[in-house]
């Protein structure tokens, strides 16, 4: 997994609140556990004015020029600005897959449903929480500013809004701080203890053979 300490980006604004992760990737997609190749059909009812299916080339197919994600202002964005209840609905790690496979590294919203919120972690997104009066600031200066983009440090929990250098922070878990600095997800972290494991079993093979025979 990337590590995550410093970010800077583009900020792509979604305002729209419960978006869930039908709507990130659509069921259809669900055909692969690989992580990539998932990109092209973030928000795909959204971003397309066609049906969207596995396999297909998506280079010729219609764009909705007013979904967001389809703005040349935007483009290049890695950065997503949300509203409440972001990740909603179904719990499939699909969608920080779709998410990170597009370019998003940190996405900031009032609220995340909760196993939403800890798939990103495991999957090196950074998602923090801000209270919506921070976030309805955001939301102003992306509409005001072409560009609007955003220095994240994760270390030191601080947002840099670069337009005028304003500073906002962020509280975040020390446990999920650290691994995602370290880029380490679960199995990261078990094969990190992998000479304590291995000790650990031979010392239980020296002791009890029997349980090996």
């Amino acid at each position: 997994m990337e590590k995550f300490n410093l970010h800077e980006g583009i900020v792509l604004p979604l305002d729209r609140a419960n978006v869930d992760t039908d709507a990130i990737i659509p069921k259809q997609f669900l055909k692969s556990i690989k992580r990539t190749g998932f990109g092209p059909n973030l928000f795909d009812e959204w971003r397309y004015l066609d049906q969207g299916e596995p396999d297909r080339d998506n280079s010729s197919r219609p764009l909705n020029p007013d979904f967001v994600l389809n703005q040349s202002r935007y483009e290049d964005a890695s950065i997503l600005l949300a509203r409440d209840n972001f990740g909603c609905g179904s719990s499939r790690e699909h969608a920080p897959w779709a998410l990170l496979d597009y370019g998003f590294r940190c996405i900031i919203a009032p609220s995340f449903a909760d196993i939403f919120f800890n798939n990103c972690f495991k999957n090196g997104i950074l998602p923090i929480v801000l209270d919506a009066e921070a976030v309805d600031s955001l939301f102003a200066g992306v509409d005001r500013t072409p560009g609007f983009s955003l220095r994240v440090d994760l270390p030191k929990q601080m947002i840099t809004v670069l337009e005028n250098m304003s500073v906002i922070a962020f509280d975040i878990d020390g446990f999920q701080k650290d691994a995602l600095i370290q880029g380490l997800d679960d199995i990261g972290m078990t094969l990190a203890k992998a000479d304590l494991i291995r000790n650990y079993e031979e010392a239980r093979r020296k002791e009890t053979p029997w349980l090996f025979s």
